[in-house]
């Protein structure tokens, strides 16, 4: 008769069974190691830094999709033309104020919560949060499960149903894990701004801000400490590391 793990030990469980199966669903050649390391460097990551974004909404145009694009150029996400299954790290939303008729459009992404409900159901530790607020997945843990998919209350995260093929080095991805917005990681570890800030600058809207919420001098500080801002679904109380203007 087989022994069950203890309640206590069902966690290490998963995360021994995972790690004996994940490299399978990956693209020949392509190994996680590159967010793998990334869990293993948030033991170095400190609280110093809480990186966080500001998305003007009174800049983002509603034909615009830069940032999407930027983000699966980025990320080697490719548009399939299946919207139910396709990967999406960030989408463009667009509203309507049922009473004054007025319009906005916005991005939405994973929102880099202080209390994330995706790491708070994650049976095996895959999902986790670094010390400086980045909200990540450790694919070689990853089973697959969806538990983070169904806690997330913004809908953030996409499940890879098929192989992949022309992957980055820097952001490999796997068929059977969950995946999300990043902050573009690789990025920011290297002093650089995620790649749909970049992008939204280039093409004249500014509309998204990145930086250190910890750092009262920073362009990201500055901005929320002059315009109005609120953060989706304040009921949560989730404390989300992105924040909208004029929502």
């Amino acid at each position: 008769m087989l022994n069950k793990p203890s309640s206590g030990n069902r966690r290490q469980f998963f995360q021994q069974a995972a790690a004996g199966t994940a490299l399978l669903a990956l693209a020949p050649g392509v190994r996680l190691v590159e967010l793998a390391a990334a869990k293993e460097d948030a033991a170095e990551v400190t609280d110093n830094k809480r990186w966080g974004m500001l998305v003007d909404t009174s800049r983002c145009a509603t034909d615009c999709d830069a940032c999407v694009s930027a983000c699966m150029k980025e990320h080697s996400i490719e548009d399939t033309g299946h919207p139910e299954t396709d990967a999406q790290w960030i989408r463009k939303v667009d509203l309507k104020d049922k009473q004054t008729g007025r319009g906005l459009s916005l991005p939405l992404m994973c929102q880099h919560c202080d209390e994330p409900p995706c790491v708070d159901v994650c049976p095996t530790g895959a999902s986790f949060k670094r010390a400086d607020g980045i909200v990540l997945v450790d694919k070689h843990t990853c089973i697959g499960c969806r538990y983070c998919m169904m806690a997330c209350p913004f809908d953030a995260r996409s499940f890879i149903h098929e192989n992949l093929s022309n992957q980055r080095s820097y952001a490999p991805r796997g068929k059977g894990t969950v995946e999300s917005c990043t902050f573009c990681v690789h990025r920011v570890d290297k002093d650089r701004t995620p790649a749909c800030v970049e992008a939204c600058a280039e093409v004249g809207h500014h509309a998204l801000v990145f930086g250190d919420l910890n750092d009262k001098n920073s362009e990201v500080s500055r901005a929320l400490s002059e315009k109005s801002t609120r953060e989706l679904r304040p009921s949560l109380n989730l404390r989300t590391g992105v924040r909208y203007h004029e929502l």
